[in-house]
């Protein structure tokens, strides 16, 4: 969620699907009687509603492939040697970094065992 007042940011908290920002009632009408609004940051971005799915397949696809690591008990090094990978390239897959395609993405996730079914599920969930 953002928190804007006269058009200017204050504060940036993304949510996604599986994170909810949750803030205090009364604080919340506190700040939207000064004059703060809470807005989404595809709102406030002014993202259409194709972005705004493409950036929540991608954080879904990019949480997917940190799970499976995590499932695996791996460092981020032991699953890159495992992928083929680097470290760092692991790193910037986990965190969504858009310079990793999709291509990549999904690649890696079959590497790592997901099926056609559960990519699905990975997807529709992210919708």
């Amino acid at each position: 969620m953002l928190l804007i007042r006269a058009g200017k940011e204050l504060k940036i908290t993304i949510r996604t699907k599986t994170e909810e920002f949750k803030m205090n009632e009364e604080k919340r009408r506190r700040l939207e009687a000064k004059g703060w609004k809470l807005t989404s940051v595809a709102e406030f971005l002014e993202l259409t509603p194709e972005e705004n799915a493409i950036i929540e397949l991608r954080l879904a696809l990019s949480n997917a492939l940190k799970q499976k690591r995590l499932e695996a008990k791996m460092t981020q090094e032991a699953f890159a040697k495992k992928l083929h990978s680097s470290q760092s390239r692991l790193a910037k897959m986990e965190a969504g970094d858009p310079s990793v395609s999709f291509d990549l993405l999904i690649r890696n996730l079959f590497a790592t065992g997901i099926d056609k079914q559960k990519l699905g599920e990975i997807i529709a969930a992210s919708v």
